[in-house]
């Protein structure tokens, strides 16, 4: 079925595929395919870049003013079911770009020329790494200034103006430079199209002077347009699901992994079908989290080499046979390239590739044709699950904290485990947050989400705006330490304006937790703030904000009552003060495999 570009009235999917329209669901355009007739004001360029972002989905941009932008965002706030976040820095614009476009499966964020392209380039960066869709705007130079030898503001003082473009290339699947009228429609159409089909970020230059000027290509509404869908070659597929389905009903345990790509191949429903019908045990590489039901009878937890949940790593690695779909195999997934797997027993499915046992390859079949044809061809081998059963012992409670004793994270993540519903979602900084959240059990419904493969830290701060700001019917609770909150926490106040209610564990422990553990110097070491009268000087008494400073069980308890009951409606800030020292075993165990691999001598010349 074609996705129409156009205003698309479709709820984002209960099944987890962002961006898809659900199974056999037909797109509904509000706007009539007849034509109609726009009044000049409307029918300029930044009108027409507005509506194009509403028609797909977007309805906030995330944006910090610049004077080559400021008569764009003029049309972008003119425009109905578009609004305009300010936010603090480019910086923290992208991330909430990113966010927002994990939840609602686009998302846009606007800029001014190179000072604030330069500054947003790392979170869309960021946004490319995790394959995600987002329209990253720039007001450009004026359109005379092209070609003329002039040097001006906000750039670095030469006269060639592509230093910008040179830097986004590397970081977008499209570039736009949008410096006449006369082909704007069309660059900007096939900006937007190219980032929904690529699932990556893309970049739009606009000159400053063009946004408000209408163009006869604009004057009538834009006509909704079809973006082909990818196909899996017929006889590939047939070939690739006889090939995998021969490997794995001969096997006597085999095993099935969710990995990361599963999101941009929209195959998360693919996957759980494959999931219901070949009764294997089923886990999730750690970047995957979320993106699989962990209610499933079968689900055993995170696959993640020697820091997986308990049991997990033992079954998975001790199976003759498995099928990872998606995966990201890098040095902190592999922790430090130490996972235990051998290519002839795994089957790799990739959203437009399977390859099976190393050997044989099939191009052109897409994961959400292969999982669902698999499905009916595998024989039903609950083995591997049975051993899972016979050999788990459940997770024994941490240790009871004595009255006033200082707080363990063991037991800050006990009590976050109990506020998990399907109203919220998780967002986990960078950090030991990334362990002790994935021991999380997700109930059906909840969110969560973290950078793993980019890895920068600060992002939750701007994540957990954009992921609140498009997902209303879910309350966010987000874990950051302090090493990392003092790199965005300006956007607090944007989270303020935006009458938001998360509630965020600034956990802090004095410095860069997960770089001690990697590799421990007094670069590692931050100068210690008053977090909460920090977030109270940004509050300002403007808006609805509560904080907090918790150092024992008790304080806690009595903390997360009153952020979940009398303070529902506000954003809810609790300073968890813990030891230094005060790791999960994971990461104590994942930094030594990954200092291990960093630290590996030159091969011989």
């Amino acid at each position: 079925m074609d996705f129409k570009v156009g205003s698309l009235d479709t709820p984002k999917p209960a099944n987890g595929d962002v961006g898809s329209l659900a199974a056999n669901q037909v797109s509904t355009l509000k706007t009539s395919t007849s034509s109609t007739q726009l009044c000049s004001a409307e029918a300029t360029l930044g009108r027409h870049l507005a509506r194009r972002l509403v028609q797909v989905g977007v309805s906030d941009v995330f944006a910090v003013p610049g004077d080559f932008n400021l008569t764009l965002l003029d049309d972008l706030i003119a425009e109905p079911g578009l609004k305009l976040v300010g936010c603090c820095n480019e910086l923290n614009a992208g991330y909430a770009a990113d966010g927002y476009a994990r939840s609602r499966g686009v998302a846009a964020c606007a800029v001014s020329f190179t000072v604030g392209g330069l500054s947003i380039l790392n979170a869309i960066a960021g946004a490319y790494s995790e394959n995600l869709p987002i329209i990253c705007i720039v007001g450009g130079p004026n359109s005379n200034d092209y070609g003329t030898n002039r040097i001006l503001h906000h750039t670095i003082g030469l006269p060639d103006f592509s230093q910008e473009l040179r830097c986004f290339q590397t970081v977008t699947c499209y570039q736009a430079i949008v410096n006449n009228l006369e082909d704007a429609h069309d660059q900007i159409d096939t900006a937007i199209s190219t980032a929904l089909k690529e699932s990556k970020p893309v970049y739009i230059s606009i000159s400053c002077n063009l946004s408000a000027i209408p163009h006869p290509t604009f004057s009538r509404e834009p006509v909704p347009f079809c973006l082909a869908p990818k196909l899996s070659n017929s006889l590939g597929l047939e070939a690739a699901v006889d090939a995998a389905a021969e490997f794995l009903n001969k096997a006597v345990k085999p095993v099935m992994v969710a990995g990361p790509k599963l999101r941009v191949a929209k195959a998360c429903t693919a996957f759980l079908e494959l999931a219901d019908a070949c009764g294997y045990p089923v886990a999730v590489m750690p970047s995957a989290k979320g993106l699989m039901k962990e209610t499933h009878p079968h689900f055993i937890g995170t696959y993640w080499g020697a820091v997986s949940t308990a049991f997990c790593a033992e079954i998975v690695e001790s199976a003759d046979a498995y099928i990872f779909a998606g995966p990201i195999f890098n040095d902190y997934s592999s922790v430090g390239y130490s996972l235990l797997l051998k290519k002839e027993k795994a089957i790799i499915v990739q959203p437009d590739r399977v390859v099976i046992a190393n050997g044989p390859a099939f191009g052109c079949v897409l994961m959400k044709d292969f999982l669902p044809a698999l499905a009916k061809k595998l024989v039903r081998n609950t083995t591997a699950y049975e051993n899972y059963h016979r050999i788990y012992v459940p997770e024994g409670l941490p240790l009871q904290c004595d009255p006033k004793e200082p707080l363990r994270v063991n037991i800050l993540f006990k009590h976050i485990q109990k506020m998990l519903s399907g109203d919220s979602a998780m967002i986990a900084e960078t950090g030991d947050s990334w362990f002790n959240c994935q021991k999380l059990k997700l109930p059906e419904g909840c969110g969560y989400e973290f950078q793993m493969q980019y890895g920068s830290i600060g992002w939750s701060v701007g994540a957990t705006l954009g992921y609140a700001q498009a997902a209303k019917d879910k309350r966010v609770i987000a874990c950051i330490g302090d090493g990392s909150f003092q790199v965005t926490a300006q956007d607090i106040s944007t989270m303020l304006r935006c009458e938001q209610n998360p509630i965020i564990f600034l956990i802090n422990n004095g410095g860069y937790t997960i770089e001690v553990e990697i590799h421990d110097g007094p670069y590692n070491v931050i100068k210690n703030w008053n977090y909460t009268i920090l977030v109270d000087a940004i509050h300002n008494g403007d808006g609805k904000c509560w904080t907090t400073k918790v150092q024992c069980e008790e304080e806690l308890v009595k903390a997360i009552e009153t952020a979940t009951e009398v303070k529902k409606d506000c954003l809810c800030f609790i300073e968890i003060v813990v030891h230094k020292d005060d790791t999960s075993k994971e990461l104590l165990e994942w930094g030594s495999r990954v200092s291990s691999a960093n630290s590996r001598p030159p091969n011989p010349q």
